[in-house]
């Protein structure tokens, strides 16, 4: 009986395992619908009708849609509000009433107006379903994102949520258990990629809280996103082997067609790049994966977007991370009396230590670069992703005195650190400074020593944040660092507000500096 109960058990987790992997995006399941709707202009973004609700089955809305569609008189937009459930931004209620409210007190409602509880999905619609609440970080992104959730839990830690940060944690543990990776967000559409890995880094917060059993207790989903990562549990090809017979790893979609919740740009792209469509459009994608998206950081030509190349860089910002997740491991199995097993993920860690060093450092730049792979050289654009062999602490201490110098003289401005020094067009270029970025670098200042410019950069961002909200009454997703008169722009979309990250850091930092702001 026991036998065979196990194996009825056996079957349907394997069947619910088979289905995940086999739900359908939107362009698979509208076709000619989505291509007509994504590239109409129904909806001046992309990422709303990926992200509509089905209020019937895809097949009874594409015969309806083929039946209806020659008609001379057929309106697209009706027949989308017909047949679809459109979703709202995640707005903040009371705006005028937040301007007047102390802005930790806005931020604590914050809390409240980004929380989704625990969901399950219609079996047609893009949300892909979590047991457990969860942050997402407001307007136009009304699902759970990967990189972002871990600055978002430095403020929910400071708010005393620790049981969200905990349940966003099992969210993703959930997520890595069913598809094998934690995708770029809880969308159909996302499953084909991840985002910055900082997996390992969310349980140093819980685990302060918990204490380091929890490293044990996730030691299972941290074995299954190496996994992900050195292509062992899918060919996803993240790992690349380095002149001297190195691995190190890179961001790469397995997509290559446009990203559904950007069609339309990624397909204009296409067209002006002069490429292979199926080229650039994966670049795009793994741009997408790298949370720069987009950035000269990834141009051949440091400037165009046609131009990005993104699978051929080996960024140093990823090996970091992926280092502290080799380090996180051999703690865990260190825990668990896994001893052999905690050896081979010290000796891992110790030799992509020792290859980010000699691959990514620049004595020339006095900067951590990333690294060209086909030119064998380093990529020319100096970037806050330099700031991550400081932040994850696998630096040589001499290197602070070189960096140190070229935040003052390149990188700072009035308004806290600018992300790259070149000005695109792209959100991730100058003059926009990002709240993910600004505490990795004033973190990574603060480990090596640098405390009093660490400080200066905490004291720049924050006031800068308070700045636009007491004139707007929001928290933005990014900022202009550099004319504090002007908003931030650039990129695929208006800047949003909410936001999960800002608001994370900005407590975290009024907190780590004693900055009194109220």
């Amino acid at each position: 009986m026991r036998k065979t109960l196990f194996l009825l058990l056996s079957l349907w987790i394997c069947a619910t395992a088979v289905r995940a992997q086999q739900k359908q995006t939107p362009d698979q399941l509208f076709g000619p619908l989505f291509k007509a709707v994504q590239l109409s202009g129904v909806f001046p973004d992309n990422k709303t009708f990926v992200d509509c609700v089905p209020k019937t089955s895809p097949d009874s809305i594409m015969a309806r849609y083929e039946a209806l569609r020659q008609q001379p008189d057929f309106d697209l937009a009706a027949f989308v509000t017909a047949y679809f459930e459109v979703p709202e931004p995640v707005t903040q209620a009371g705006i005028a009433q937040g301007q007047a409210s102390p802005v930790k007190t806005h931020i604590r409602h914050l809390w409240n107006v980004l929380q989704r509880d625990p969901n399950t999905t219609t079996p047609y619609g893009s949300l892909l379903p979590l047991p457990y609440p969860y942050i997402v970080p407001g307007g136009r992104f009304r699902e759970i994102y990967y990189w972002d959730s871990y600055f978002t839990m430095l403020g929910l830690e400071e708010s005393g949520r620790i049981t969200i940060i905990e349940n966003m944690i099992r969210n993703f543990a959930f997520l890595l258990d069913r598809y094998g990776h934690i995708p770029n967000g809880n969308r159909t559409y996302f499953l084909s990629r991840s985002q910055p890995p900082f997996f390992s880094l969310m349980l140093g917060i819980l685990a302060k809280h918990k204490g380091d059993s929890i490293y044990v207790s996730y030691l299972p989903q941290m074995e299954k996103e190496y996994a992900y990562w050195m292509d062992r549990s899918a060919p996803t090809r993240h790992v690349v082997k380095m002149p001297d017979g190195s691995l190190l790893n890179r961001y790469y979609d397995r997509d290559n067609i446009p990203r559904q919740e950007s069609y339309k740009e990624d397909v204009a792209i296409a067209a002006a790049a002069q490429r292979p469509d199926a080229e650039i459009y994966r670049e795009l994608r793994s741009g997408a994966e790298s949370g720069w998206d987009f950035s000269s950081r990834w141009f051949g030509n440091g400037k165009d977007l046609h131009t990005i190349r993104t699978t051929a860089l080996v960024p140093v910002d990823l090996n970091c991370l992926l280092w502290h997740l080799e380090s996180t491991l051999a703690k865990a199995c260190s825990l668990a009396g896994q001893q052999q097993k905690a050896a081979e993920y010290t000796q891992l860690a110790g030799k992509r230590k020792r290859s980010i060093e000699r691959y990514c450092w620049s004595e020339k730049a006095g900067w951590y670069l990333d690294y060209d792979l086909p030119n064998r050289r380093h990529s020319p654009e100096q970037t806050l992703a330099g700031m991550f062999p400081f932040f994850t602490g696998i630096a040589a201490r001499n290197r602070i005195k070189p960096v140190q110098e070229n935040i003052r003289t390149a990188f700072l401005q009035a308004g806290g650190v600018v992300t790259t020094l070149k000005a695109t067009g792209q959100q991730w270029d100058y003059p926009n400074g990002w709240a993910p970025l600004q505490w990795v670098t004033i973190t990574g200042l603060d480990n090596y020593g640098a405390k009093a410019l660490a400080k200066n950069i905490a004291e720049r961002w924050v006031a800068l944040n308070i700045k636009v909200y007491r004139s707007t009454g929001k928290l933005m997703e990014k900022y202009n660092v550099t004319d504090l008169s002007l908003t931030a722009g650039g990129g695929e979309y208006p800047t949003q507000d909410g936001f999960g990250w800002t608001n994370g850091v900005l407590l975290k930092l009024m907190k780590q500096y004693d900055i009194q702001v109220e």
